[in-house]
């Protein structure tokens, strides 16, 4: 193998990173617009659509990385495959056979029509129902990563199980880090103009999304433990293995964010309550937006975690 060659692994690693980061976000994104800007902004009309278009242009940006990052995915997936070279994967016809003849080829085309309808769904956005449409496939679109890495290939009963904890794991992940990035934003548009009244639209966006968080974070965990038990198998496993020591990363990032979020839910949120002192308001609003930036980048730094795990032998394989 020549330089490129011999990094395929390495970039895969990173492929998928991206992918996972940029199809979470997209999900993400739209969850919060539909189940927390919407009603909490529902007075605001003028803020509502600053962070509307706001967030739409980053769900754009998204799509366009996961979209090319798949392709890319599945340019580096048939090396992996097959054992070639990237030049003599390229140039052996390996690309169509991965793509027409195993499942994650399949399942890409899936997902590259389900990325073409949210497409559509975003150029169409004021129509009614078009909103609804483009989450179900934002949905479906970070949804069917299940089917690409480990749980795709659990047969069974067993694998049965393993695609639904896994689906709901991307999901919850989806729904938490893509909330953060949309709260972040919804919190430095609220510090850029300083309205009367905002504070008050913000506390009621925190406490809702607070609720989005509690339920991702109950459906990560129980997911999380599902997956761990199929993959890993026993305590001996996590702490011997390549994959159980990279899994005990991925569980103490984890942690750092529940810490954090944490401080949002029972110290944070509740100063934006307090009307009394303006100061402790504005200064309760730039913790929050920083603790958001904080558990967004953890969050990415999972998803890098997730690329690496997915390209190496599960613990209980070895």
């Amino acid at each position: 193998m020549n330089g490129f060659g011999s990094s395929v692994g390495d970039w895969l690693i990173v492929v998928r990173a991206i992918h996972f980061a940029a199809t979470a976000m997209i999900a993400g994104i739209l969850i919060f617009r539909i189940g927390v800007a919407e009603p909490a902004l529902r007075s605001a009309r003028q803020a509502a659509q600053i962070f509307d278009m706001k967030a739409l242009r980053i769900v754009w940006i998204c799509l366009l990385v996961s979209v090319a990052s798949g392709i890319a995915w599945i340019l580096l997936q048939a090396p992996a495959i097959s054992g070639l070279s990237f030049e003599e994967a390229m140039g052996s016809g390996v690309i169509g056979t991965v793509v027409t003849e195993t499942q994650f080829g399949q399942v890409s085309e899936i997902r590259l029509v389900l990325a073409i309808v949210l497409a559509a769904c975003l150029v169409s956005d004021r129509l009614a129902g078009t909103r609804w449409l483009g989450l179900v496939s934002a949905l479906g679109l970070v949804g069917s990563i299940a089917w690409t890495g480990h749980a795709g290939s659990t047969a069974g009963e067993l694998g049965i199980l393993h695609l639904i904890a896994d689906t709901l794991h991307v999901v919850a992940a989806g729904a938490w880090i893509g909330g953060l990035a949309s709260l972040a934003l919804l919190l430095v548009v609220t510090l850029r103009r300083q309205a009367d009244g905002w504070t008050w639209l913000v506390h009621d966006a925190t406490r809702r999304f607070s609720t989005l968080g509690i339920v991702s974070v109950a459906t990560l965990l129980m997911s999380g433990i599902a997956n761990a038990g199929i993959l890993v198998g026993s305590l001996h496993a996590l702490l011997v293995t390549d994959y159980g020591r990279l899994l005990i990363v991925k569980i103490t990032l984890f942690v750092v964010m529940l810490a954090l979020a944490a401080t949002n839910r029972f110290w944070l949120t509740p100063a934006l309550a307090d009307s009394s002192d303006i100061g402790r308001e504005r200064g309760a609003v730039r913790w929050l937006a920083r603790t958001c930036t904080i558990e967004l980048a953890l969050g990415l730094v999972i998803f890098a975690v997730v690329g690496a795990l997915g390209t190496i032998h599960p613990a209980n394989h070895l």
